[in-house]
């Protein structure tokens, strides 16, 4: 007879259980405002990671604020983190965020202003030159955040 020492079979054994018990993330389709005008959803939880679409500065009518970059900024940094406090996390959760920005010449004054909504835990971060962002808009921003809990 032969026999299987028993660190193999111990693992193989947490190995095949570990494997029988992963299941695929639950995902879920966010909707805090109601439903969607826009063909995507503001935010997509996909197990305990959150995922926001884009969001530039608008106004509560949907309007691009005035005031240039800073003022655009500003309100696209809080529209995040309204999106953020509706799906369940929050600023100081945001690990990874995208800027897009129409005139690349204004990234000392948009970086000027995002520093200020990460004062500790800076997430990592892409940036771009954009042509085109909708609504005429001069910044376009979208993170990715884990879920409070």
């Amino acid at each position: 007879m032969h026999r299987v020492p028993r660190l193999v079979l111990l693992g193989s054994l947490l190995l095949s259980s570990a494997c029988a018990s992963t299941r695929p993330p639950e995902i879920a389709f966010l909707t805090p405002y109601g439903k969607p005008v826009n063909p995507f959803s503001p935010a997509v939880r996909v197990g305990s990671m959150l995922y926001l679409a884009g969001q530039i500065g608008t106004d509560s009518t949907g309007t691009v604020v005035k005031g240039g970059i800073e003022a655009e900024t500003r309100q696209t940094l809080r529209n995040i983190a309204d999106v953020l406090a509706k799906t369940g996390s929050s600023m100081d959760r945001v690990v990874k965020c995208t800027a897009m920005l129409a005139d690349m010449r204004e990234w000392p004054a948009m970086n000027a202003v995002y520093a200020t909504f990460f004062p500790v835990n800076k997430p990592a971060r892409s940036a771009l030159g954009a042509n085109g962002l909708a609504l005429g808009a001069r910044v376009e921003i979208e993170c990715l955040a884990v879920v409070a809990g």
